[in-house]
């Protein structure tokens, strides 16, 4: 709705906030609460011999400890089924397992270990005290006996070894394809074939809160807090998990520090809260450290990749071939699925006529791979852009040339790609043009050439990203739930499904309301990740909630105001159609008919509420990120100097707001373009003993000039006409600036640069050739 484009509110939640007066589950207070700590396993891959938790009962203030053997009456973890069960008969798509359950029948995620540490970390007792520093030193207690047995950290591991993860399967999990195989001719006539082997290195989310749960026994109810991207769904497992109907638990959402995909299921450490609590009749809560985070929170990203992308002598694509060996974690969960949102994603923005995906999801020793910003769409963009520029260097063509001759025109829109998906809307020239034009293209190769030419001055390359993604989720969750209900004073409370973990939906959700029906933005209030307040929901992930949740609030209030008008009609004797709606009041049409605000119409006409299930279509963002970097060879240092952003996800809400999320994700994406990855010793562990001096994140220090711009192409398959936003950083950012380190350095082999690009990788690239030499 075009009268919405280019509004900005102020955020209602900073004064909160910013002052220290948020509410988080650490902050909650309940009498009688006990804290929950988990004894984790010290090696990545063994036999769980035994497990004594005898001396940890006779610690002072502990309430219990307990192994799996004396819980016997524990769930298992229950698989969630987002991206496995729903997945849609999409065209040319082919998968080997079809549903969550045919790939985790046998593989079943203990919530204990039971016999078997297949992951760092994963918890082989609980231990329940009367504080935190109770349950602490009775955890120090416990003692346990495992017998290691080989760790694979990566796929190739995984898939080369004679070592199952699960007796008597393979370690591949899920198999899938998409598109059609190209045949070998097309590749035989090709003017240019390029190849390329690249690593997605595993990730962690990091948010600033990490995991919660807080577990409150209520006679035969259990509210639960919890920093939760989904609270119905949470709703729904942990109530399967405990056998109970689901209107015994009622799920709370309070301020939440992140999430970035990793807080949108449920987590053995959840269960077991929520179990013990109902043993013990008392609130137990757990609250993850940070070092526990980085040990065993979930994991993104982690892909083996393989292209091979072919072009005639103009430098028109021919055919892509991808083929994915995904690290799915060592248990089949929603990781599974998500390398096919990469095959489903690998056109990307261009018209190649043949395009074949294919993928395993190989299970490994590490923590669960979870969505992680962007989510498939990141490694799909990654793979095709690091592609494309090798193409242009194989051609002699400019890189943003070559992109430019295949992108998708818009007078295509919709297009149909090769992979079964089905772009709706986009101007993807006009992103790449502002882009280049923002950034001084042309000035900056200027630059370059002059350096080239002087044998003291350091390199300097230019990187580009041309991406598109999906937002909203796939078809069968494209929904969402919610109500607008006005009181007596006239106050508007709006309530959905979506759960804010930063994106300002108390701020931009009541804005929505607010302008839709022409009142003061005051008198609407939103009420959020309550179950007891909203039935039924979806939740926040997969860009959504403007696309999904904004357009649900719109046609709510659309029906509020019918609703109010035929009201009004019946109460006045008059016809419906005489009566209009109007800055949140109802009038008639003629001179001195009757008008009547909200307030005065549900006093005298009583209660007033719609509800509404809405449905929403899929759209594609895009955009295009450009980066110059300056590279020492000596030091395999990289100096970001500039990165222009340009993202299009149609109508904006509220520029301010997407503005910051485009910021604050393109951190995230120079974080994974250079510095954050897993790195583990030789028995699989994760090298974290100095928690964040080991695993870098980029600060305000490393954070270079970056300059912010939009393009806004409306989707037709939205009622608002607005896309996902918040996760084009972590999507077309790393691919920028990788290109532009290899632009700078040129290596004889691309292959040597790979994510994360640390200084040692660098410099190793740098001297490709002088290392040659010494080989020789």
């Amino acid at each position: 709705m075009n009268v919405l484009e280019g509004a900005t509110w102020a955020r209602r939640e900073d004064a909160r906030l910013l002052s220290g007066r948020g509410r988080y589950v650490a902050d909650i207070k309940v009498p009688g609460c006990l804290d929950a700590v988990f004894v984790r396993s010290r090696v990545a891959h063994g036999t769980l011999r035994d497990v004594d938790c005898t001396a940890a009962w006779r610690v002072p203030g502990v309430i219990g400890a307990w192994s799996a053997a004396d819980l016997r009456d524990l769930p298992p973890c229950g698989h969630a089924t987002t991206d496995l069960p729903d997945l849609p008969p999409m065209p040319h798509t082919v998968l080997a397992k079809l549903s969550s359950d045919e790939a985790v029948a046998g593989r079943e995620w203990p919530v204990l270990v039971k016999d078997r540490v297949r992951y760092p970390g994963e918890a082989v007792a609980v231990v329940v005290g009367e504080d935190r520093y109770r349950a602490e030193d009775g955890a120090a207690e416990v003692t346990f006996r495992i017998d290691p047995l080989p760790a694979m950290v990566t796929p190739t591991a995984a898939l080369e070894g004679t070592v199952r993860l699960f007796d008597g399967l393979s370690n591949i999990a899920l198999e899938g394809s998409t598109g059609q195989p190209v045949d070998e001719s097309v590749w035989q006539r090709a003017a240019a074939v390029v190849e390329g082997r690249y690593r997605q290195a595993l990730l962690m989310p990091t948010p600033m809160e990490c995991r919660t749960l807080l577990a409150v026994p209520e006679g035969d109810r259990l509210t639960v807090w919890s920093g939760h991207q989904a609270p119905h769904r949470l709703r729904r497992e942990l109530a399967a998990a405990l056998g109970w109907p689901i209107d015994r638990i009622r799920v709370v959402v309070p301020d939440t520090g992140g999430a970035f995909g990793s807080k949108s299921a449920s987590f053995p450490e959840y269960v077991a809260v929520a179990f013990l609590a109902v043993r013990l009749g008392r609130p137990v809560r757990w609250i993850e450290d940070r070092l526990e985070s980085m040990l065993v929170a979930t994991r993104g990203r982690g892909q083996d990749q393989h292209v091979r992308l072919a072009a005639d002598a103009d430098g028109h694509l021919l055919a892509y071939e991808l083929h994915i060996d995904a690290d799915v974690g060592a248990y089949p969960h929603i990781g599974a699925g998500l390398p096919m949102q990469t095959a489903w994603m690998a056109t990307g923005p261009y018209t190649t006529p043949r395009v074949h995906a294919t993928l395993r999801s190989v299970l490994t020793n590490t923590m669960t791979t979870y969505p992680y910003r962007g989510p498939g769409r990141a490694e799909a963009t990654m793979a095709l852009e690091r592609s494309m520029d090798t193409l242009a260097d194989r051609l002699g063509l400019d890189p943003a040339e070559l992109r430019r001759r295949n992108l998708i025109p818009p007078d295509r829109f919709p297009y149909q790609t090769p992979t079964g998906r089905r772009y709706d809307s986009g101007n993807y020239a006009a992103a790449l043009d502002l882009a280049l034009e923002t950034l001084g293209y042309d000035g900056w190769r200027a630059e370059q050439t002059r350096r080239r030419a002087d044998p003291d001055a350091l390199p300097l390359g230019i990187g580009l990203s041309c991406y598109v993604e999906r937002s909203g989720g796939e078809p069968g969750g494209l929904h969402e739930f919610g109500s607008l209900e006005v009181d007596e004073d006239g106050t508007i409370t709006a309530r959905c499904g979506a759960v804010s973990s930063g994106q300002s939906h108390e701020t931009v959700l009541p804005a929505l309301v607010a302008t839709t029906l022409g009142v003061d933005e005051a008198r609407v209030r939103l009420v959020d990740g309550d179950t007891g307040e909203q039935p039924d929901g979806i939740g926040s992930f997969a860009s959504r909630t403007a696309q999904v949740s904004g357009a649900l609030l719109q046609h709510l209030s659309a029906l509020l105001a019918d609703e109010a008008r035929d009201r009004a009609a019946k109460l006045w004797d008059l016809p419906p159609e005489t009566v209009r709606w109007s800055d949140g009041t109802v009038h008639g049409l003629q001179d001195g008919a009757p008008a009547m605000d909200l307030a005065e119409l549900v006093r005298a006409t009583g209660p007033l509420r719609v509800d509404e299930r809405f449905e929403s279509g899929m759209a594609f963002p895009f955009g295009t990120h450009a980066a110059v970097v300056e590279v020492d060879p000596e030091l395999g240092t990289v100096r970001v100097l500039r990165l222009v952003i340009v993202d299009d996800c149609g109508v904006v809400l509220n520029p301010a707001v997407v503005r910051a999320q485009s910021f604050g994700s393109a951190v995230q994406g120079l974080g994974q373009a250079l510095y954050e990855g897993m790195c583990f010793d030789d028995g699989g562990v994760p090298r974290l003993a100095d928690g964040l001096l080991d695993y870098l994140l980029p600060t305000a220090a490393e954070v270079p000039p970056v300059e912010v711009r939009d393009t806004r192409t409306p989707s037709p398959a939205t009622q608002l006409g607005a896309k996902g936003a918040g996760e084009s950083g972590c999507i077309g950012t790393p691919a920028a600036v990788l290109n532009a380190v290899a632009d700078a350095l040129r290596p004889a082999d691309r292959d040597l640069l790979q994510l994360p690009l640390t200084p040692d990788l660098v410099w190793r690239a740098a001297n490709a050739a002088d290392l040659r030499g010494a080989d020789r």
